[in-house]
């Protein structure tokens, strides 16, 4: 018997020094300090994650300094840190710029020095999070590299948005390359996600019914899960109408903004906090319209995103009028329906569906139909009412635990 003993102890042994601790790759174009839903989305896998695996787990997460906004390009960040099982390197960038070939410039910038940051590194595991395809392609890249599985995330199907934004011309040319790029991408892939149902078709279509991407949306932190009262009282009878977020082709703003303003002179204010590549369209948009009740603010940190959720009547949400956007779930859209605030939407498609079956006191209109969007907003009852069953089932922490683990199944098998 103990010869037996023995021999079980001395062979629990050997496992324990034949245990390799998994290496995982996050390639992400933004991380916090960063302001972006992919920056949020990604620092909660990342944790969550190292909850997950514990000491059996090591993240390298490459990511770029500061850069999604001019206003936070500035922000200090070191360049490598490093907190339990976790090292973020940080690559310095160019300063941000509106036009495309600046954001390629950049983003090539960034796949060259994160290739080398990679180099003479084994990995079990690359994962991509990519909402402009090419931080997947990257992953695609150092996964082939490397020999190591791929797990992409999905946030944006940048393909089809791009064709719909940019008809004929040059463009037609590099939408082709794209479409090839995607097709060799996609096909790397030992495991996807899409953040989006609604994305779900046109995998399909392309890639065939064989194709079963997960679906981890993005959902709400702990930090809008507070009471999101107003701290002042009403100094006026003008309702407050929030947006707050990224100001670009696919919000629209500048085509909706304007005339919802002049149809609610007198009754409505709206405060857009924000910017992005449309910010100087909005801004023409709004002074050539002689519009007063409208407001442009500077992105802000998330602490202060809260107590301006906390002033407002109404949160509003739009999508441009585009085919492609009739897919997207807006990450916007979790923050918001967590305060209880009314929200006013001008959205189409799978978006419209998912909030008229998940959040209650929600105005929809169709996107750019301002005459549409004052019916919806006369028919919100301005007042908080707590969205708890949503806020359950679209939990960050809750949805990210369970992205972890499928990303640590993928790692154990291999490739």
């Amino acid at each position: 018997m103990a010869d037996v003993h023995a021999f079980i102890i001395g062979r629990n042994d050997i496992r324990a020094c034949l245990k390799v601790t998994k290496r995982i790759l996050i390639l992400t174009y933004y991380f916090p300090p960063d302001l972006s839903a992919g920056s949020f989305r990604a620092d909660a896998l990342v944790k969550a994650l190292a909850a997950a695996g514990g000491d059996d787990v090591h993240i390298d997460v490459i990511t770029s300094m500061p850069n999604r906004y001019e206003a936070v390009a500035g922000v200090q960040a070191a360049e490598r840190e490093t907190w339990g099982p976790v090292t973020v390197t940080r690559i310095p960038l160019p300063q941000p710029g509106a036009s495309r070939a600046s954001q390629a410039g950049r983003f090539l910038r960034f796949a060259f020095a994160a290739t080398r940051h990679t180099a003479g590194k084994r990995y079990d595991l690359v994962f991509a999070t990519s909402s402009r395809l090419m931080t997947a392609v990257l992953g695609a890249g150092v996964s082939r590299l490397k020999g190591a599985p791929l797990y992409l995330d999905i946030r944006d199907i940048f393909v089809e948005t791009m064709a719909d934004l940019s008809k004929g011309g040059m463009f037609g040319h590099v939408i082709k390359v794209l479409d090839q790029l995607e097709r060799w991408t996609i096909r790397q892939a030992d495991g996807i996600n899409v953040v989006s149902g609604g994305f779900l078709p046109y995998f399909h279509e392309r890639y065939g019914k064989g194709l079963h991407p997960d679906v981890f949306t993005n959902g709400i932190d702990e930090a809008f899960a507070g009471d999101f009262s107003s701290p002042v009282p009403r100094q006026d009878d003008i309702i407050d109408i929030v947006y707050a977020g990224n100001i670009g082709d696919g919000q629209g703003l500048h085509l909706i903004v304007p005339a919802l303003a002049a149809k609610t002179a007198g009754r409505a204010r709206f405060r857009i906090v924000g910017d992005g590549g449309r910010m100087k369209d909005l801004r023409e948009a709004v002074e050539n319209s002689g519009v007063t009740n409208v407001i442009l603010e500077s992105p802000v940190p998330r602490a202060r995103l809260i107590d301006i959720y906390r002033e407002a009547d109404v949160l509003f949400l739009h999508l441009n009028d585009v085919a492609a956007f009739e897919r997207v779930i807006p990450s916007k859209l979790f923050e918001y329906a967590a305060t209880g605030k009314p929200i006013l939407a001008g959205v189409s498609g799978f978006c419209a569906r998912f909030i008229s079956e998940e959040i209650d006191n929600a105005g929809l209109f169709p996107p750019c139909d301002a005459d549409s969007g004052i019916m919806a907003l006369g028919r919100l009852e301005l007042a908080i009412k707590p969205r708890a069953a949503f806020m359950n089932k679209y939990e960050r922490s809750g949805i990210m635990s369970t992205m972890a683990q499928r990303l640590l199944d993928v790692a154990r098998e291999g490739k």
